[in-house]
């Protein structure tokens, strides 16, 4: 009889142990920072690098234009003496319409830019998804969400998996 309560005991204890052990890992959220992610793995440092490198193109075009129109006003006004008023007026509409077409660049430049932007966030995001799904399964997460998209405002850094997200990414990209 003593023998059976000494295992009872025993198989009781065992499974208060071993049930909140279980329960932990049901219970095991994870926290990924994305902006970090973009920030230092070599897909995002990648990206960033294209990015930057399409904005100076943009930029230098419309520098470019800035000058040629900043040259058409300097010969319009050492001009301006020895022309008439109808040549005057014509080089003035030209001055103008250039100065349309650089503001329609520039906004067709924003908008290139910002859909170049989305399209590499998008592409690394969704390459990020296997991968976070993968150490999700793998290490029994029940939930892992972005930091910053969904309102997470604290969590400690046992729940962030960010570093371990980078290296798996900068691993498969090896690859």
């Amino acid at each position: 009889m003593k023998c059976k309560k000494i295992t009872l005991i025993s198989l009781l204890s065992a499974l208060v142990l071993i049930i909140p052990a279980y329960a932990a890992n049901l219970n095991k959220i994870g926290v990924v920072d994305f902006q970090k992610i973009l920030e230092t793995s070599k897909v995002g440092k990648a990206a960033q690098t294209e990015i930057k490198s399409e904005g100076e193109k943009m930029e230098e075009a419309l520098k470019d234009k800035g000058t040629e129109i900043e040259t058409l006003k300097k010969k319009l006004e050492r001009d301006a003496l020895v022309i008439d008023r109808d040549t005057r007026a014509e080089r003035e509409r030209e001055i103008r319409i250039k100065i349309n077409d650089i503001k329609a660049l520039q906004k067709k430049y924003m908008s290139d830019f910002r859909d170049l932007e989305s399209r590499m966030i998008e592409r690394i995001r969704t390459q990020l998804i296997g991968i976070i799904e993968e150490i999700g399964k793998a290490d029994g997460f029940l939930l892992i969400m972005e930091k910053r998209e969904a309102g997470v405002l604290y969590s400690p850094n046992t729940v962030d998996i960010t570093e371990k997200v980078i290296r798996l990414y900068n691993k498969k990209v090896e690859k």
